[in-house]
Formats: C-alpha cells, sequence, structure tokens
C-alpha cells in the first residue's frame, strides 16, 4: 500500500536568482552612502521624497559606482537628495499628459496604431527624475485583472497594431505573468509587434534569465526591447551578455537615454555610452529631454545646451549612433525633435 509518508519527497522549486537579487536591494539612504564611503551626503537626505518616493537601488548595480564619489554618475541617478524638495514652477505632477491619454484600465493611448500598457508599478530601480514618480499605479495596472480589461480595450480597437507594455517595469513580473498576456494577445490578429519598455537588464542583468528568453522567443509577433541606460558605466560585462541574449531571440534592441545634468551632459559620456550600447547589439534611439516633473528640475539641462551637446554627437559618431533628441510635449501626436 502506498502512503503519502512512502512517497519520495519533491524539493521546493527555488525561486529564480533574479527574484532573490530583487528582494535583496538596497532601500536605506544611510546604507548606501555607508557602502560608497560617502557619510557627508546624508545631510542632504531629504525626508519628504524618500517617503514618498523610496530609494530602491540593486546592489549590483551599487558596485558599479565608483567609491569616494559624491559626483558618481550612478549615485546621482538614485541617491535622493534635498534638491528634490524645491518647488520650481513649470514642473508638474504629470508633465507629459498620461492622465488626458488614458484609454481603459491600465491603457495610455497618445499615438496612433500604438498602445502602451501600465504593467505593473514595481521597478528594480528608483531613478530619480522618474516621469512616472507621481503616477497613481494602485488605480492605473493592466495586469491587475489577469489582464482582461486591457485585452478587451485593445480588442475592439483594431487600428492598434502595436502593443507597449512599460510601467514600473514589466520585466518585474514573473515571466508566467508576462505569458498570460501574450496567450491572450495572440487572439488580436491586428497586433504585430509587441514592445517592452525595461530597465532590468541594465541594472538587474539577471533577470535575463532561460525562462524569460524562451517566453521571448516564442512569441509570434515582432519583438522588440527598448532598454534604458544614461551612461557607459551602466553597461558591465553582465549587462551586455544580456542583452545579447536578448538579441538572439529575435528581439530588435534599441535604447532611450534622457539627458540629465550632472549624469551624462557631456559630448564624450554620450559618445562613450552609444559606443557600449552598439557593443552589446544595441542601437542608441532616443536622447530624451527631461520630462518636467515635480521633484526633478536639478537635472534639467537648458535646451540650447542640449542642442549643442547633440551637434557635438553628431560629429563624433557616424549616423546610425546617434540618438535623436526629442522632448515629449502632453497632447503632441509625437515625440517632438528638440
Amino acid at each position: 500500500m502506498i502512503t503519502a509518508q512512502s512517497l519520495p519527497t519533491q524539493p521546493v522549486p527555488a525561486a529564480p536568482r533574479w527574484q532573490a537579487l530583487w528582494r535583496d536591494a538596497v532601500r536605506d539612504p544611510h546604507e548606501l552612502l555607508a557602502l560608497l564611503g560617502l557619510p557627508a551626503l546624508a545631510a542632504r537626505l531629504p525626508a519628504a521624497a524618500t517617503q514618498q518616493f523610496p530609494l530602491r537601488v540593486p546592489r549590483g548595480f551599487v558596485a558599479r559606482m565608483r567609491p569616494g564619489d559624491p559626483d558618481d554618475p550612478l549615485l546621482r541617478q538614485v541617491l535622493p537628495l534635498d534638491d528634490e524638495d524645491r518647488i520650481v514652477p513649470g514642473f508638474d505632477l504629470d508633465a507629459v499628459g498620461d492622465g488626458a491619454a488614458r484609454g481603459g484600465p491600465g491603457i495610455i493611448h497618445k499615438y496612433a496604431g500604438r498602445a502602451l500598457l501600465v504593467a505593473t508599478g514595481s521597478c528594480a530601480v528608483h531613478c530619480r527624475y522618474c516621469f512616472r514618480r507621481h503616477f497613481p499605479y494602485a488605480e492605473e495596472t493592466a495586469a491587475a485583472d489577469r489582464w482582461r480589461a486591457a485585452l478587451e480595450w485593445l480588442a475592439a480597437d483594431t487600428s492598434i497594431d502595436e502593443v507597449l507594455l512599460s510601467g514600473g517595469d514589466p520585466l518585474s513580473l514573473a515571466t508566467g505573468k508576462l505569458a498570460e498576456f501574450s496567450e491572450g494577445l495572440r487572439a488580436l490578429p491586428h497586433v504585430r509587434r509587441l514592445r517592452i519598455h525595461t530597465r532590468l537588464p541594465i541594472v538587474l542583468p539577471e533577470r535575463v534569465d532561460a525562462e524569460l528568453l524562451a517566453w521571448l522567443s516564442s512569441l509570434p509577433q515582432q519583438r522588440v526591447v527598448v532598454v534604458h541606460a544614461n551612461h557607459g558605466n551602466e553597461i558591465d560585462a553582465a549587462t551586455a551578455k544580456a542583452l545579447a541574449a536578448l538579441r538572439d531571440t529575435g528581439a530588435t534592441l534599441f535604447n532611450q537615454a534622457v539627458l540629465l545634468r550632472g549624469v551624462n551632459d557631456d559630448a564624450g559620456v554620450l559618445a562613450e555610452l552609444s559606443e557600449r550600447l552598439f557593443a552589446a547589439g544595441t542601437l542608441p534611439y532616443y536622447l530624451h529631454q527631461l520630462d518636467r516633473v515635480a521633484g526633478t528640475a536639478h537635472f534639467e539641462v537648458a535646451p540650447e545646451r542640449a542642442r549643442t551637446l547633440h551637434a557635438e554627437l553628431a560629429a563624433r559618431l557616424p549616423g546610425y549612433l546617434l540618438p535623436r533628441l526629442v522632448r515629449e510635449v502632453a497632447g503632441a501626436a509625437s515625440k517632438l525633435p528638440l
């Protein structure tokens, strides 16, 4: 007789390694400063900003920062500073008009033929210049009801031929959750392309695991993966390996960067970023002027300076490595050249 006690014990599958690394992120600004030997910067930590939009950064990304350098370009992107508490006219909660472009639950519909799904509010890293740092994720998340409402909305509009998964970061969802959506998408033949906007391959390259790659490879739609790196120091061997693996699934890879004062407002830095991206099989696509979101004014580069930098970059690089300098304007039918 076979009893429950006599059955062999099956080991409980371990959580994917990326999830363990996700949970182990640095969340205390004081810990981050201690790891980098920068205790003096603690005097500039803002209580209000860290409560509303807390620090979060993977330890692997911290390892790419220069210890003892308060101006490290990677640190500057993630460390909350008292500059965020300044109220600056023209810097608003919704600078790009996401609220007015709501198309359905968790759906933003700004541009003809394309719909963006706010898949989740979760990110592996909290970038201080984030244009959705004030976004109401609790009410606007496409995956909240197992994608049902989002898929119904997409099915009703056959003019949509490209779906963008954004967030937050869609790759913060388990691969099974992404597969749940893509299975529903198979019933919509008018959707020809799936675009994924993600920072995880840059800040947490371990997320690009065998399960994710198998899912991407299985998709019938054309696949586009848009990553987000702002400085060449973000691209190390692990990141380059993750990007190469994504490309090997048949996906087309682009990068979108944001022009940030004190991070990459230098033609040499931008040229090096383009070169490193291309070496990793990723085309530099957009260089965004900062979205004027409340709490981010200290990152802004003046438009005149941005144009000068772009002209200097054009003189250094072949055309295919030159990102387009653009800004997003609420209500516009596309990104606008600066």
